[in-house]
This record gives structure tokens, C-alpha cells and sequence, in this order.
């Protein structure tokens, strides 16, 4: 189970660290300790986000996280407003 995130400032600390200390992503891990692929991919989305990587940027990332989840919402809401108009019909039905 994942634990509590890390704040922004200590994943780029993080990724300072990597690029400016000579020591490998492991042995940094191991002293902020965080577990290294929590490390490699910071370093990696850090490079999408500059650019000199291809893939999702992390505001494009937020913003498919939002949409989707605005789309299930909005999904719900139709499913429940089909129930409530076919509840509505069956009734307009035996009044008449």
C-alpha cells in the first residue's frame, strides 16, 4: 500500500541529487530513504516535464486524471437521469 506522497520540493531535491552528486539513483534512494524506482521514475518525469523526454508531462497527466473522473461523473448522472425518466414514463403510463 502506497504511503503519504512526498511534497514537490523533496522529489526535486531528489532529482537534483541524482543529477548533481555522482552517486547512483540507488545510493540516493537508500539515503532519503525512498525505494529506488520511486527515484528512476521522478528522474524520468522530470525529463518529460523539461522535454527532453517523450510522454505525458505531469499538468497533462493532472488533467487526464480530472477528465476522466469528470467523465464517470457525468456517466453516473446520465445513467441516473435514464432510470428516473423510464420510473417517470411506467408512471405517466398507469395514470392514464
Amino acid at each position: 500500500m502506497p504511503g503519504k506522497p512526498h511534497p514537490p520540493e523533496f522529489r526535486a531535491e531528489a532529482v537534483q541529487l541524482v543529477r548533481s552528486s555522482g552517486k547512483s539513483v540507488a545510493q540516493i534512494a537508500q539515503d532519503l530513504g525512498i525505494c529506488d524506482d520511486t527515484l528512476r521514475r521522478w528522474v524520468q518525469q522530470d525529463e518529460i516535464d523539461s522535454g527532453k523526454r517523450e510522454g505525458l508531462t505531469t499538468s497533462e497527466r493532472e488533467e487526464l486524471q480530472r477528465l476522466r473522473r469528470e467523465n464517470r461523473i457525468l456517466r453516473e448522472e446520465r445513467d441516473i437521469l435514464k432510470k428516473a425518466a423510464a420510473f417517470f414514463a411506467k408512471e405517466t403510463d398507469r395514470t392514464r
